[in-house]
């Protein structure tokens, strides 16, 4: 039976917790769909350094939060005028094209057009509304995303940092003129509306009837409660980065990358390695940290067994490296 939990808050810390507690669980067979809004956050995703993504001092100073997700991507902005979604699904029926489905039918049912863009994007008339993103957990898979509706986009550019490549990449001029708000196509819709045209997609795409979860149940859960303490902590959120200083870095079709290094030169290796990244492969980025870490700086490590794509992430971060730095 299709499941539906539905957030009654705004602190990102709780409800991103409420979120990895269900990817952790031992699957049904069934899928889940999880709405829930972030009061003023900036998300921004495993790899990434906060620095660099976001204007952390104006963000908290005007009392706003930032959190670090578990999926690879690029950093994003929440207020309440967006709704987030996130389907956690047994491995045996994922589905990206089921899944965006029930995003595209819902906007689609107020008459507005949409289309997928590349592997994580949702666009209606060119411009982007959605970003989407993804892991796998032991037993399920995670895809979630956001929804711009009635985003306060002055905050948005306020507290997100944007790198001119990847503006160019997009062919655009500014972070305004890239997205937009559903609001600015269709004025009726809502944060709050939408909501049934997504429970109405989604039992349209998976059945009837839907099981209600409780969410205040879920998130009194203490295993939900130390996962809330996990991704509030400053440990999470900044970690290594806060004394991250990038030394090199490149864009490439699959992402930005930012490295810095220190070699030991008596053993002619590499003693240690950062690299950030909006990469929608987060685990191929720690591949890359673990390879590189007492490399050799004569000669890049083996790449292994992997996925092609896999395998040429990884060849670029070495060339980057060995061509430019070593």
């Amino acid at each position: 039976m299709p499941k539906l939990i539905i957030s009654n808050q705004t602190n990102p810390y709780l409800n991103i917790a409420v979120e990895n507690y269900l990817l952790s669980q031992p699957s049904d067979s069934d899928i889940t769909m999880y709405l829930w809004q972030n009061r003023r956050t900036v998300v921004i995703g495993q790899n990434q350094n906060p620095y660099t993504e976001c204007n952390v001092a104006q963000l908290e100073q005007d009392g706003g939060y930032l959190m670090r997700r578990c999926t690879g991507g690029g950093a994003v902005f929440h207020d309440l005028g967006n709704l987030n979604f996130s389907f956690v699904v047994p491995y045996e029926m994922y589905d990206t094209t089921r899944q965006f489905s029930v995003l595209q039918r819902a906007v689609e049912s107020y008459g507005l057009n949409t289309e997928i863009s590349g592997r994580n994007d949702v666009l209606c008339q060119g411009r982007k509304f959605s970003g989407n993103a993804f892991a796998k957990g032991k037993y399920q898979r995670l895809h979630h995303g956001t929804i711009l509706i009635r985003t306060d986009v002055t905050d948005l550019q306020r507290y997100l940092k944007v790198k001119p490549a990847k503006l160019q990449k997009h062919g655009v001029a500014s972070v305004q003129s890239r997205v937009v708000n559903l609001s600015e196509l269709e004025p009726a819709i809502t944060a709050q509306n939408i909501i049934p045209h997504l429970v109405r997609a989604f039992e349209q795409e998976y059945g009837t009837p839907l099981k209600e979860i409780d969410f205040d149940a879920l998130a009194a859960q203490p295993a939900v409660l130390e996962l809330q303490a996990q991704f509030a902590s400053p440990e999470w959120k900044y970690g290594k980065w806060q004394h991250f200083e990038a030394q090199y870095s490149a864009q490439f079709d699959w992402g930005n990358v930012e490295v810095a290094i220190t070699v030991d030169e008596s053993s002619s290796s590499i003693q240690s390695i950062a690299i950030a990244s909006d990469s929608l492969f987060p685990d191929v980025i720690a591949q890359a940290e673990r390879l590189l870490t007492a490399a050799s700086i004569h000669e890049p490590p083996a790449v292994g067994h992997l996925p092609e794509s896999e395998q040429q992430m990884l060849r670029d971060i070495f060339s980057l490296l060995y061509s430019t730095v070593l």
